[in-house]
């Protein structure tokens, strides 16, 4: 790294970069860019998109059967975020009909990763969370 005394001074270009830079994440903060991503990436159809692109690329409609119960507007809304965000990338065939298939990006497979752990962990609490609710219920109707 570039000594502040050995760095070009930045140009009015470079300023809005480096306040770019300079911004601190805070998905805590109401008006915070990371919120939206995090709605993305955390609504159920992100989640589900993108843990199923971790398999590899898909077409839309083969991507709609293996995401079972979204609807077409959802995906389609879905994985226009999820490209907007670099996650996902789009590659559209110039043939007729158009031929569009949905992969990853890089930052796409290390997110899918952490989701997968998260889809693994939740599959494996089953058992305990049916057995959880039904105490709960039980409780509940007691009262």
């Amino acid at each position: 790294m570039a000594s502040p005394a050995t760095s070009p001074a930045p140009s009015e270009e470079d300023g809005a970069e480096l306040e770019h830079d300079r911004l601190i994440a805070d998905v805590f903060a109401r008006a915070c860019t990371s919120r939206g991503i995090l709605e993305h990436v955390t609504g159920r159809w992100g989640t589900l998109a993108l843990a199923a692109l971790a398999e590899g690329p898909f077409r839309f409609n083969a991507l709609r059967r293996k995401v079972d119960g979204v609807s077409e507007k959802m995906l389609a809304q879905t994985l226009q975020a999820l490209e907007r965000d670099g996650f996902v990338h789009r590659e559209a065939e110039p043939t007729i009909p158009p031929r569009v298939e949905y992969s990853l990006t890089l930052s796409g497979r290390a997110l899918a990763e952490k989701l997968r752990d998260l889809i693994e962990f939740v599959e494996a609490q089953v058992p305990d969370v049916t057995a959880a609710r039904t105490r709960y219920d039980a409780a509940k109707a007691r009262a």
